[in-house]
């Protein structure tokens, strides 16, 4: 009998050990519990500059550990330059409450900022966060939106633009006038052509198909067209490139890839590494910080990009010490 009620106790005492340490002691996680972030990818349009900012996003999030299939899913959506369209995206990313949403370019900045105020919003390729609606000012930091700015150096470009082109009088620039980005750096360089001894002639657009018979007006008028960020304009690189090539007459862009779709030169921003800084904030935002602490930035570092090609066949000569300086771009692509 006592045998019986030694093993009896020590079978209690196994049962309540093993009670105890089920509740202290938890599972390692296997590979198929690994926590996954859902990140939602809304791009306005497909052209190089934006499909280099969704890249450098998505690098920048693997500098930080954070690799597609292995613990973040992203979808990626593009609405090809349609707002409805970005409207429909922002809301399914809301409806299926995504961990994040990147917004590239400023109409889906906007859809996705009206779409929710709860799901933590990175932007960039926005010109002006302020005018866009979507920050109160640029020292706002109450919402859910943060990111990184593509604001332009316009005086710098004025100026190189004017080195390069010093008989230049007449400075076109087209634009899309649905597009608020457009309108701002419109107006900036209102502001500032006097400085540089142009006259500036400006011209909208509404959609791609009004295009083609206002380059062939501008191209007669005009000494240089001038680029802005424009979705759909930098969409249109091809043609403006032919229609102003076979005039002989220069393009100076506002970005890299303008330059290397056939612009003379810029000195610009870089739409991977905007980006890939936007990927670095919203890593952290994942990681726990608030996104009210965070802002809209603007990336102070410009670069000089020269197109090699372009400048032979248009007979620019371009200073040593430019060049010096300078990213060049051995052909159009």
């Amino acid at each position: 009998m006592v045998v019986k009620k030694r093993i009896s106790f020590f079978i209690s005492f196994l049962l309540i050990f093993s009670l105890i340490t089920g509740f202290l002691i938890k599972p390692a996680k296997s590979k198929s519990q690994v926590v996954k972030y859902r990140i939602g990818i809304s791009q306005i349009a497909e052209h190089p500059a934006l499909d280099l900012a969704r890249e450098g996003f998505i690098d920048g999030l693997k500098s930080k550990g954070l690799v597609k299939d292995e613990n973040i899913d992203i979808e990626i959506q593009n609405a090809q330059g349609d707002i409805a369209t970005a409207q429909m995206i922002a809301q399914g990313f809301a409806a299926e409450k995504k961990d994040l949403i990147f917004a590239i370019a400023t109409p889906s900045a906007q859809t996705a900022y009206n779409t929710t105020k709860k799901i933590p919003i990175m932007v960039t390729a926005i010109t002006d966060a302020v005018s866009a609606g979507i920050m109160k000012s640029k020292e706002d930091i109450a919402n859910n939106i943060a990111g990184t700015s593509d604001a332009v150096p316009i005086a710098k470009q004025l100026k190189l633009l004017k080195e390069l082109l010093p008989e230049a009088k007449k400075l076109g620039i087209i634009y899309n006038t649905s597009e608020l980005n457009s309108e701002i750096q419109v107006e900036n360089i209102k502001r500032l052509v006097s400085q540089y001894d142009l006259e500036l002639i400006s011209m909208g657009v509404n959609n791609s198909s009004e295009l083609s018979q206002t380059l062939d007006h501008m191209v007669n008028i005009v000494d240089v067209l001038y680029i802005p960020t424009d979705n759909l304009i930098a969409s249109s690189m091809p043609l403006i490139y032919s229609k102003f090539s076979s005039k002989n007459k220069p393009i100076f862009g506002t970005e890299e890839a303008h330059v290397k779709s056939g612009a003379l030169a810029t000195e610009g921003i870089n739409y991977y590494q905007l980006g890939f800084e936007a990927a670095l904030m919203g890593a952290e935002v994942l990681n726990g910080r608030d996104i009210k602490t965070m802002s809209v930035q603007e990336i102070k570092d410009a670069e000089i990009v020269i197109n090699k090609e372009v400048a032979e066949k248009l007979n620019i000569l371009i200073p040593q010490h430019i060049l010096d300086k300078s990213k060049v771009i051995e052909g159009v692509q």
